[in-house]
């Protein structure tokens, strides 16, 4: 199967409400299975040192009721483009590609997204400073999820 066939076989179960998904061809199996529990992060804010003050929450039906709406970061949004881990280092003894207050250009890899054992280094689509990094280091994410902000 191609990268692109498997990477939108992936959104796709993703995006879906299947919970399980296989599929073999020409001997190369792929299963794919998605826990019901979902975790809400929410970003209270950021301290001097940059780091993100996070609460985190354990949610049964996939539904969160909150008296505050979602509000958009301000500046450019560096997105997942598939579903996979995240890591903000290339390797865990190493300092991460990026932290709040860096300076990056277009072109620059801000972190690793591991899908099926393929590393997929993310780039930024933008120049600026990194406003916010709105994920952890081995934290699983989902296509489409926001992962910094650039300003």
């Amino acid at each position: 199967m191609e990268f692109e066939n498997l990477v939108k076989l992936i959104q796709t179960v993703s995006d879906s409400e299947l919970t399980q998904f296989s599929y073999q061809e020409n001997g190369v199996e792929i299963s794919m299975k998605k826990d019901k529990k979902q975790k809400l992060v929410t970003v209270n804010g950021s301290n001097a040192a940059g780091m993100l003050d996070l609460a985190q929450l354990e949610l049964e039906g996939g539904t969160a009721l909150s008296g505050k709406k979602d509000s958009q970061p301000e500046g450019n949004v560096v997105k997942s483009p598939l579903v996979g881990t995240f890591y903000s280092a290339p390797d865990p003894g190493s300092e991460p590609f990026v932290k709040v207050g860096d300076t990056v250009s277009k072109g620059q890899v801000l972190g690793i997204v591991e899908a099926m054992k393929l590393m997929n280094e993310i780039e930024s689509d933008y120049a600026g400073t990194v406003k916010q990094v709105l994920v952890s280091n081995e934290e699983v994410v989902e296509y489409g999820q926001p992962l910094f902000v650039i300003g």
